[in-house]
């Protein structure tokens, strides 16, 4: 009986850790939930059911967080700006990207388990570019011009999504190795 005891500790930061990871395609902040459950469980398991997670994991679970961010945000102001966007562009990209995300992951997709990931991450991306070309348009650009940023908005927004979610399985991975090694 108690040894079953000491693997609910690494069992529940596992599963946890794959929540917060899910919550990545939705614009929520996956990796830093990720990133702090590990610091919790390192700061608050005990000791002996820490198995080998310890301060180098918390480290490299934080450093692929900041990554996973930094990468998500570049992608997608990089996008926009090398379009030629504006600073609302970028900006209403942003806003337009959390929108699409979150109604994408509530209407989801006739696609049997992935349905709502692909959801969310269609309608975050489709957010981004409705974001970008509404932005240009305030600015005073015509449509016409508006679709090229929009376009790059687009792409920006997924494959900064894309390097986000790579991070956070980097995260998982120290978790899992932690877990079990």
């Amino acid at each position: 009986m108690e040894a079953w005891w000491q693997l609910i500790w690494p069992i529940g930061l596992v599963l946890l850790s794959v929540l917060a990871w899910g919550s990545n395609f939705v614009t929520l902040p996956g990796n830093w939930i990720a990133a702090a459950l590990v610091i919790a469980y390192y700061l608050l398991a005990p000791e002996q059911q820490r198995i080998s997670l310890g301060r180098t994991e918390v480290i490299a679970a934080v450093g692929f967080a900041v990554l996973g961010e930094l990468l998500e945000f570049a992608a997608a102001a990089l996008g926009a700006k090398k379009a030629g966007g504006s600073r609302r562009a970028t900006m209403m990209a942003v806003v337009g990207s959390m929108i699409g995300a979150m109604a994408g992951a509530l209407l989801g997709l006739p696609i049997p388990i992935f349905g709502t990931i692909v959801a969310a991450l269609l309608f975050g991306a489709l957010g981004a570019t409705a974001g970008a070309v509404l932005g240009e348009w305030m600015s005073g650009k015509q449509w016409k011009e508006t679709i090229p940023v929009g376009h790059a908005a687009f792409w920006g927004r997924l494959l900064g999504t894309v390097g986000k979610i790579c991070a956070g399985i980097m995260i998982l991975l120290v978790v899992i190795v932690g877990v079990c090694v």
